[in-house]
């Protein structure tokens, strides 16, 4: 063998090993998803396992505001059924955006309930709701916490994937970029859910 092959052969091996550590990265990255998503849905189950307890606390005192409230549940509903969704493939924008979309329609929704419980004083003043309240008002920033992870760690694939030359093992192997949970324009879910009594 003459120092030419030599060379050609570290070249190789070298470009090969190189191709084998960004196709890690790019493994490590993407499960990086998966984990900080499994964080947002924690929540996200929280958030949902308590709306059907704040809807039948004030269902007691609203009883003509019912499509209110059973606007609440289907929009509790469909969020949560994005979010399974999204829970087997947190990488895919579709379902992301999906989600974000489910997301932002609760979150419209709670906010009209919001805006029905404090044209009911008796119902401002039940404890139990109050207590519902703060707790979902503590979710909900642990909502917001777990989604900016998520979005950084989004970032990090997408940098990975996109910069050359990884790029190239992204594309040869189906690393497609991810989507972020982005925050809708609507006023409503800019302003979020703002609870308080």
């Amino acid at each position: 063998m003459g120092t030419t092959q030599i060379i050609g052969v570290l070249i190789a091996a070298a470009l090969v090993l190189w191709a084998l550590a960004a196709y890690n990265r790019l493994v490590r990255q993407r499960n990086e998803i998966g984990n900080a998503f499994a964080q947002i849905d924690v929540q996200l189950k929280r958030r949902y396992d308590l709306i059907p307890n704040l809807v039948e606390t004030a269902r007691k005192y609203v009883q003509h505001e019912r499509e209110t409230l059973e606007a609440v549940t289907a929009a509790r509903n469909t969020a949560r059924a994005a979010a399974d969704a999204a829970r087997g493939r947190p990488t895919d924008s579709g379902r992301i955006g999906a989600l974000a979309g489910a997301e932002a329609a609760l979150g419209g929704a709670l906010a009209r309930l919001m805006a029905v419980v404090e044209s009911y004083p008796e119902l401002k003043a039940d404890a139990t709701l109050r207590e519902l309240s703060e707790e979902l008002t503590h979710t909900e920033n642990r909502v917001a916490f777990a989604r900016q992870a998520f979005n950084d760690t989004v970032l990090d694939y997408n940098n990975t994937a996109q910069q050359a030359p990884a790029n190239l093992v992204a594309s040869l192997f189906g690393f497609h970029t991810a989507a972020p949970l982005q925050a809708t324009t609507s006023e409503v879910e800019r302003k979020g859910v703002r609870v308080k009594f």
